[in-house]
């Protein structure tokens, strides 16, 4: 059985104790299918913390506050359960769901939802398998064609790598973004020493760290979810790999990171720009301070793309209307709408128009490594400022 929560019960009652529930007014009833327990857990949960901020913030707007009934299921990890699930939300009368966090969940709820001709917007899934899969797919987060070629061309570029080893899963997502990012990296010139798939149950993780040391690459790529890539890290370091390790999105869970502890340093990943520190723009500013109120933590990359993920959905409403075919256009008129993961609009295949950036772990932190270049030359570029300030003015005392 799928589990439930009802956040109209959790929310809306404290929300409306004095304000009192209008007769007749309609019920907007959405929804997520989340992997809140399995071996994605780590990624749904954090999602949940998101999606619940937003709800939370959106049961305080009037056009929501008594109106809105929130329902999410976990999927355990597991595509058909997903699939199932999202059925039962549909059947329940959700306009949309967010669900489809890994690509696999994501291609087995795509059917559901052509089958109810309801929206699905996915908080996470990147396969290219996905794009243009439906006209009623959409999501927020980019494709691996991009993330893939973003990685691929920094490391032959920026970081003169010339040759490398790609570590991957054999599973849907792994596959989609090695690919792109292997073809990527010798169109530009570099060379692919060997690809390493592993199947699904795979434990000797020191066995296939090792084939890679033994090749000696200049870099390992590694595509996987979370936990086997920080498995994959602590073997590399622990077996004195000398090369550089660069890996996907999916090592962008903050409990990966900090779980994965000082092997994780200088690391290099791709993810979507999401930065919680310095001079923040104001909504992801309100965001940040929010979620650390909640939680007593700091939101990571999925957090942010759950709470964007439901605004979205609110704001095709606001577009759009209660019907099934009027929410829809309500996706397609979703217009630069100011998100914490950057400005959301929808290709006409329902892919966000994002880019992702390069990050690399440094003092445990995931810092943007193009926004540090620029953050150093304005630095530099101040210091230059004062000093030229301060000869002006030694001139005119002198004078």
């Amino acid at each position: 059985m799928s589990s439930h929560r009802r956040f109209r019960a959790a929310f809306a009652l404290l929300a409306l104790a004095g304000a009192g529930l209008a007769c007749g007014s309609p019920t907007i009833r959405f929804g997520a299918v989340l992997p809140l327990t399995g071996q994605h857990a780590v990624y749904g949960l954090s999602i949940q913390k998101g999606v619940d901020l937003a709800i939370e913030r959106a049961l305080k707007d009037p056009m929501f506050a008594g109106k809105l009934e929130f329902t999410t299921s976990d999927s355990g990890s597991e595509a058909q359960r997903a699939a199932t699930a999202l059925e039962e939300i549909y059947d329940g009368g959700a306009l949309a769901v967010v669900g489809g966090v890994t690509s696999g969940e994501a291609l087995a709820m795509v059917e559901v939802a052509d089958n109810k001709g309801r929206v699905l917007l996915s908080p996470s899934a990147s396969s290219p398998q996905l794009t243009g899969i439906s006209t009623n797919f959409f999501r927020i987060f980019p494709s691996d064609f991009a993330e893939g070629t973003v990685m691929a061309r920094y490391a032959f570029d920026n970081l003169h790598l010339k040759q490398g080893v790609v570590l991957a899963k054999e599973e849907t997502y792994a596959k989609g973004i090695q690919k792109v990012f292997g073809d990527e990296f010798q169109r530009k010139g570099g060379k692919i020493l060997e690809t390493v798939e592993y199947p699904e149950g795979t434990r000797d993780f020191a066995a296939l760290c090792e084939r890679v040391v033994t090749l000696k690459p200049d870099f390992v790529y590694l595509a996987a979810y979370a936990e086997e890539i920080s498995r994959m890290i602590r073997h590399l370091r622990a077996q004195q790999f000398m090369g550089l390790i660069l890996a996907t999105s999916s090592f962008a869970a903050a409990e990966t990171i900090s779980q994965t502890g000082a092997p994780a340093e200088r690391v290099y990943f791709t993810q979507s720009s999401f930065e919680t520190e310095g001079n923040l723009p104001p909504a992801v500013q309100e965001f940040v301070t929010a979620y650390r109120a909640r939680y007593r933590g700091t939101p990571d990359l999925y957090a942010a793309h759950g709470f964007d993920a439901v605004n979205v959905l609110l704001e095709a409403y606001r577009q759009g209307g209660t019907t099934q075919l009027s929410f829809w256009k309500g996706m397609r008129n979703v217009r630069e709408l100011v998100g914490v993961t950057g400005t959301l609009q929808f290709d006409e295949k329902g892919d966000v128009a994002k880019f992702p950036h390069v990050y690399v772990i440094t003092d445990g932190k995931a810092v943007d490594v193009e926004g540090e270049r620029q953050r150093q030359i304005e630095e530099a570029r101040q210091r230059m400022r004062e000093i030229e300030e301060s000869i002006r003015k030694l001139q005119s005392q002198g004078g």
